[in-house]
C-alpha cells in the first residue's frame, strides 16, 4: 500500500484557506445587520477623523497660552463648536480627545477580556477547590461596584492615562470570566478533548489548541460590548477628576466644563459636543457588539 506525503505547506495553505472562508462567512453575515453596519461606519468614521486630528486641526490646539479665540465664545463661522474657558477651540478638542477616549476604552476593555478569560478557562478547566477558589474571588469582585472600584486604584495610583486602563481593567473583568467558565465546561465536555487527552495532550495543550477557540466567538462578543462599558468609565473617572490632566479626554472636558460653570451659566456648546460624542461612540459599539454576538451566537434570533 503506497502512501501519497502531501505537499510541503499543503497544511499552512489548507490551515490559512479556511480561516478566510471562516472570515468571509462571518462578514456576510454580518452584512445582514444593519444595526451592525451603522455602528461599524460610525466607529470607522470617529477612527478616523480621531487619527487625522493632528493634520485637521493642528497639534497646537490644546496650548492653553496661545488660544485662537477668547474664552467661552459660541459657535460660529470660525469655531463651528465654539471655545473653552481658555479660548481653545472645542472642535480640535473634541477630536483631540477622540485618541484618548477610544484608546483607553479599547486597552481598558482587552485588559479586562484577557484576565476574565484566563481566570475561566483556569477555573473551567482545572475544576476542584483550585476553581471553587477562583470563583469565589470572581464573585467577591462581581459584588463589587466595578465603578467605585475603579475610583479606588485611580486615586490610590498616580493620575496617568495607564492608571485609567489599569483600573478599568481590574474592576471589569469578573463577567467575563463567568461567562468564559461556562464556556470552558461546555467544551471539556466534548468527546474530542477526551481524545486530545487520552492522545498525551497536556493542560496547556488543551487550554490554548482546543478549549481556547471554543472561547473565541464569546471573547469577541464580549470585547466589543466591554469597550462601550470602558469608555463611559474612562469619562466618568475623568469628570470626577480622576483621569490624566495632562491629556484631553472627552470626559476631561466635561469636568472642564463643570469648573468653568456651563452649566449654571448656559454655555451648552461646551458641554454638549463631548457629551453626545461619547453617547454615539458607546451606541456604535454596542450595535458592533449585539451584530457580532447574533452572528456567533444564531439562537439569539437579534433582530436585522
Amino acid at each position: 500500500m503506497t502512501t501519497t506525503t502531501p505537499p510541503s505547506g499543503g497544511a499552512t495553505a489548507l490551515a490559512r484557506a479556511r480561516r478566510r472562508a471562516s472570515v468571509a462567512r462571518f462578514w456576510r453575515s454580518y452584512r445582514s445587520h444593519r444595526a451592525g453596519l451603522v455602528g461599524l461606519a460610525g466607529l470607522a468614521l470617529i477612527a478616523l477623523l480621531a487619527l487625522l486630528a493632528p493634520l485637521l486641526v493642528g497639534s497646537d490646539v490644546q496650548n492653553v497660552t496661545d488660544a485662537p479665540g477668547g474664552p467661552l465664545e459660541s459657535p460660529s463661522a470660525e469655531f463651528p463648536l465654539g471655545t473653552d474657558q481658555f479660548g481653545r477651540p472645542l472642535l480640535g478638542l473634541l477630536l483631540w480627545g477622540a485618541r484618548i477616549s477610544l484608546a483607553v476604552g479599547l486597552l481598558a476593555a482587552a485588559l479586562s477580556v484577557a484576565i476574565g478569560t484566563l481566570v475561566g478557562i483556569v477555573a473551567g478547566h482545572y475544576g476542584g477547590w483550585f476553581s471553587t477558589v477562583l470563583m469565589r474571588i470572581t464573585d467577591w469582585f462581581l459584588v463589587m461596584p466595578s465603578l467605585v472600584l475603579a475610583i479606588v486604584l485611580a486615586t490610590v495610583l498616580s493620575h496617568s492615562v495607564w492608571t485609567v486602563i489599569l483600573a478599568i481593567g481590574v474592576a471589569s473583568w469578573p463577567t467575563t470570566a463567568r461567562l468564559v467558565r461556562a464556556q470552558t465546561l461546555a467544551v471539556e465536555s466534548r468527546p474530542y478533548i477526551e481524545r486530545a487527552k487520552a492522545l498525551g495532550g497536556g493542560h496547556a495543550h488543551v487550554m490554548t489548541r482546543h478549549v481556547l477557540p471554543g472561547v473565541v466567538p464569546l471573547v469577541l462578543a464580549q470585547t466589543t460590548l466591554g469597550i462601550s462599558n470602558a469608555i463611559l468609565t474612562e469619562a466618568t473617572l475623568a469628570f470626577l477628576g480622576l483621569g490624566d490632566p495632562t491629556v484631553v479626554s472627552w470626559g476631561g472636558m466635561l469636568q472642564d466644563a463643570r469648573e468653568a460653570g456651563a452649566v449654571s451659566s448656559g454655555h451648552w456648546w461646551y458641554l454638549a459636543p463631548p457629551g453626545i460624542a461619547i453617547a454615539l461612540v458607546a451606541l456604535a459599539f454596542t450595535l458592533c457588539g449585539r451584530a457580532v454576538e447574533a452572528v456567533l451566537n444564531p439562537k439569539l434570533g437579534v433582530a436585522k
